[in-house]
């Protein structure tokens, strides 16, 4: 049985567009709903012909360039471009970097309500934005802006993080499950070839290929003016921004770790302030 879950997208997106949508002149009477295949054919560069094998299924492997061209010629935003490229067995490599790494004033606000550290991390571990609370966790660190490059580089990660061996297991294992099997991406390239030049330890964990995702996990941070402080981070995926996820830190209600939070809290002498990164 052929599998047409392919060409029925196609066609149900080609059918919801209209010329001027595209661009195009309105000529004549129209027969069908939408575009017809020979406009969508010119937008995208393709042959009607194999517009017509994608829409009945009997062509269902069709290059990176030529996803990229249908998708752009019909308007699909960000989510609809991944659904349709895993239709076709791919993992969607166009991305709006800009987009990705701007943090809405709402997720600001909720960060700015909190009472525990928060940060917004995109994909490749970089810090978008974070809350006051955040800012004095990891204040003094060289890379508190990347989370990545904290581990990896920063000569103050081992002391940061007492069980920094497997922090940093964590942290490559979530980079994979964020790129997925996208590693031809650019600056996943250029990323890890900084890394492994200048890191030892990541050339030794990046060829394990571990994958997980970020979770709820116990963190021990030994901070230089309260000490050790034992947070569980949450981690929360920004729907509205799939690249971009929260991590909230959290301390046991009463524990030693909450007062240590309290102590660091009250140090902040202005009114808390998220900052974007520089």
């Amino acid at each position: 049985m052929e599998d047409k879950r392919l060409g029925n997208f196609l066609r149900a997106r080609r059918e919801l567009l209209q010329p001027e949508d595209v661009g195009l002149r309105r000529v004549g009477r129209r027969r069908v709903p939408g575009l017809r295949r020979e406009e969508v054919a010119m937008l995208a560069g393709v042959s009607v012909g194999y517009c017509i094998r994608l829409e009945q299924g009997r062509e269902r492997h069709p290059s990176e360039q030529v996803l990229a061209a249908l998708a752009s010629a019909l308007r699909l935003d960000s989510q609809e471009e991944t659904y349709f490229y895993e239709l076709a067995g791919r993992v969607a490599t166009c991305r709006n970097a800009e987009e990705s790494d701007q943090v809405s004033s709402i997720v600001r606000r909720i960060l700015l309500d909190l009472n525990h550290p928060a940060l917004v991390i995109g994909r490749y571990h970089q810090v978008l934005f974070r809350n006051a609370l955040a800012d004095e966790l990891y204040r003094g660190l060289c890379y508190g802006r990347d989370l990545l490059r904290l581990v990896f580089l920063d000569p103050a990660a081992r002391e940061f993080y007492p069980d920094w061996e497997t922090i940093a297991l964590r942290t490559v294992a979530s980079l994979r499950a964020n790129i997925g099997a996208n590693l031809a991406d650019p600056q996943l390239i250029e990323l890890v070839t900084e890394l492994s030049t200048q890191s030892q330890d990541f050339r030794r964990m990046w060829p394990r290929h571990d994958v997980r995702a970020k979770v709820r996990e116990a963190t021990r941070i030994r901070h230089p003016e309260v000490g050790e402080i034992i947070l569980t981070c949450e981690t929360l995926t920004v729907n509205s921004t799939p690249d971009q996820q929260i991590i909230v830190h959290c301390a046991e209600p009463g524990s030693p770790s909450q007062r240590k939070l309290s102590i660091l809290a009250e140090s902040i002498l202005r009114t808390p302030e998220g900052k974007d990164v520089d």
